[in-house]
């Protein structure tokens, strides 16, 4: 089965087998490393990227579901946005395990709403583990982003 499909803006087509998990494409294949693997489950969000938009977690999407759809992984994002500013002058990154998860969570969340509460930004966050910072100033980095973008 060949399955058509957009990563970070660029088309590709593969003839994997449909229950390759997108994960492994992505790093296997495609060598976009900064996705993680965690718990390879769908419960650290080490692995999310955009799918068409919406927060996935990629070790729990097959290829075969993806005819069509757009995915951005955290190579797809600019690395100089307000977002990956305020990551680095907050310290909302220390090992890096989960900042690609973390980052497209904000993003995803950023771009449904753009002023967010401290819960919302709680709540659209919520799935994604961090062993290092204890939140808070990944909580501080998104509310600061969303200031600069304002």
């Amino acid at each position: 089965m060949t399955v058509r499909f957009e990563v970070n803006g660029e088309m590709r087509s593969t003839d994997a087998p449909p229950d390759t998990r997108l994960l492994d494409y992505l790093r296997g294949e495609m060598r976009l490393t900064g996705t993680k693997e965690g718990c390879g489950e769908g419960e650290c969000g080490a692995c999310a990227v955009l799918l068409d938009g919406t927060l996935v977690n990629s070790c729990l999407i097959p290829l075969g579901q993806l005819e069509g759809a757009a995915v951005v992984t955290i190579e797809g994002l600019p690395t100089d946005s307000p977002l990956a500013r305020a990551f680095g002058r907050a310290g909302g990154t220390q090992c890096g395990i989960c900042t690609p998860g973390m980052m497209l969570a904000a993003t995803a969340l950023l771009a449904e709403h753009p002023r967010p509460s401290l819960e919302q930004i709680r709540s659209g966050l919520d799935g994604n583990l961090c062993r290092c910072t204890g939140y808070t100033r990944i909580y501080a980095a998104v509310a600061e982003a969303a200031g600069e973008k304002a």
